[in-house]
């Protein structure tokens, strides 16, 4: 029997390709959204698109305990997937499924680096340190966690060839590079996220444990993800690169939300935060070992796609 799973933040970035997920592989899906009926055309779109997928939406709010805790009780698995200011507020899911004592598994917004293995530096820093603490404060409760590391987002970094200050298509003719560029990273698609993360959720194998992406195909240095572009591509591109002192003056004289873009760049291409460590059993499960049957994206297929 499939788990009922409630989503916190499924209207987010990687929220939506999570509730996806959870449809499409046959799990009872509740979404808690703050207003049925919202007023931004683009957010009553999303949510039509997940009641015509079966997701139930169900009214609540982070800050509104009672809420929470009567959408907890209505399930098996919580997901929250909440950004920026609101990874604190998690403090909150974790009182509320505390009270509601039904909960067999929560995961945490994670879906990045792994955050007790990261070296970063402000505003990055600071994003970081909200999602220890969520994790020491589920470890102190002793509430049943599987922790996820997704690594880098392939729709963030491959359309932009992971440049800090760009959210559009590759400029034309000259690429920022952190350090010699040829530090291993790994870019997985969003989709695939969700696939892996709703697998996990009733894995006996995947409790208490960190879930770490790793798809083989998809390791490539900056230098190697820009060289397979220009192939596909026909274009060439001008290659500046960047001392870490000067990536780091860069960091610190950069607007919000480039430096916090720069920051993440900076641990994954620079300092190597997806790929500089072993994934040893005692903490961690590696997806695609457990998971051989998923067909994953590969960056050479993302990258087809692109051009």
């Amino acid at each position: 029997m499939a788990s009922k799973i409630l989503i916190i933040g499924g209207t987010g970035y990687i929220g939506k390709f999570i509730v996806g997920a959870s449809a499409r592989l046959g799990h009872p899906t509740s979404a808690l959204v703050r207003d049925t009926t919202p007023s931004d055309p683009a957010k009553a779109k999303l949510l039509a698109g997940f009641t015509s997928s079966g997701v139930k939406l169900v009214k609540g709010d982070l800050n509104d305990h009672e809420s929470l805790v009567k959408a907890i009780k209505q399930v098996d698995v919580v997901i929250s997937t909440v950004g920026g200011e609101k990874l604190a507020d998690q403090t909150k899911i974790v009182a509320a499924i505390k009270e509601a004592g039904n909960v067999k598994r929560f995961l945490p917004s994670e879906f990045g680096v792994d955050v007790d293995r990261a070296h970063t530096v402000e505003p990055a820093k600071s994003m970081l340190a909200a999602k220890i603490h969520i994790r020491r404060a589920i470890e102190a409760e002793g509430i049943p966690y599987t922790f996820v590391c997704s690594n880098y987002f392939a729709g963030y970094s491959i359309p932009t060839l992971a440049q800090s200050d760009s959210f559009a298509p590759p400029p034309k003719d000259k690429l920022t590079i952190f350090g010699d560029g040829n530090v291993k990273a790994i870019f997985v698609n969003e989709d695939d996220i969700g696939t892996y993360t709703i697998k996990a959720v009733d894995d006996p194998r995947t409790l208490n444990k960190i879930l770490h992406v790793r798809p083989e195909s998809n390791i490539y240095t900056h230098n190697e993800l820009i060289t397979l572009y220009e192939q596909k591509s026909g274009k060439t591109f001008e290659r500046i690169y960047l001392t870490e002192e000067e990536v780091l003056k860069k960091i610190k004289e950069a607007p919000f939300p480039v430096n916090l873009m720069m920051g993440i760049n900076y641990s994954i291409l620079l300092k190597g935060d997806t790929a500089n460590f072993e994934i040893d059993p005692s903490f961690g499960v590696e997806a695609t070992k457990l998971y051989p049957d998923v067909k994953y994206t590969t960056v050479e297929e993302y990258v087809s796609r692109l051009v």
